[in-house]
């Protein structure tokens, strides 16, 4: 199989303190990763606040790092055929529609 006609999923794993890209061959091996750390803010014990735009803007770099290391390596970002998506559960963010 030419590198061309190979196939790959990409996963991403957004976590309490880092969001990651992980770009996966058929076989389950990671081709190209990319990791990007974001603050948490400590309001009071107990608690943990993030900032959402924060969150955002890692999740995209995590991606398009990945993707320039698989380019790098002889590939296309058309032939990652699925993104999967795992994040922190816990996390809500809440909005007033007036501000």
């Amino acid at each position: 199989m030419s590198p061309s006609d190979q196939v790959f999923v990409g996963a991403i794993d957004q976590g309490t303190s880092s969001s990651r890209f992980l770009i996966f061959d058929v076989k389950g091996q990671i081709v190209a990763s990319h990791q990007v750390e974001y603050q948490n803010f400590y309001a009071k014990a107990g608690w943990v606040e993030k900032d959402p735009n924060e969150i955002l803007e890692s999740v995209e770099t995590a991606v398009v790092g990945a993707c320039r290391r698989f380019n790098s390596l002889g590939f296309e970002a058309s032939q990652i055929k699925t993104v999967g998506i795992t994040n922190q559960r816990e996390t809500t963010v809440a909005f007033d529609i007036e501000t």
